[in-house]
């Protein structure tokens, strides 16, 4: 059976469609309760380095070379732990990635579900 692997602002309200819910930002998001996130687990160091973070600061025009840089580091020592435990995570029928960022499509929450379609393979495109 397919995995459903889905991006979302942990800002919406949770929905029973969301399955596993998941939050990969380094930092907690402002003005969310842990009690009131319904996360089933928080990968704060799969999230991209605090200098990588800084550089993109969510530019637009900075997507591609930050998603390379990202699947890049996806690769080192310090992110395998967490990489692992997504996994056995994504093993459920349905994931929700979760992300304070105003635009998900351009987040490390976007980068993730696309690596975790492809297998999990850290190489890009």
């Amino acid at each position: 059976m397919a995995r459903k692997i889905t991006c979302r602002r942990i800002y919406e309200e949770a929905a029973p469609e969301d399955g596993t819910r998941v939050l990969v930002d380094r930092i907690w998001p402002r003005g969310i309760r842990k009690a009131d996130a319904h996360i089933d687990g928080w990968l704060r160091d799969l999230a991209p380095s605090t200098e990588l973070r800084r550089w993109y600061g969510h530019a637009p025009a900075r997507w591609d070379e930050f998603r390379r840089r990202y699947l890049a580091e996806l690769r080192d020592a310090a992110h395998r732990n967490a990489a692992d435990e997504l996994h056995d995570l994504a093993g459920h029928e349905k994931l929700t990635l979760l992300t304070a960022s105003k635009d998900v499509d351009h987040s490390q929450a976007a980068v993730l579900a696309e690596w975790l379609a492809d297998g999990g393979r850290s190489g890009g495109r």
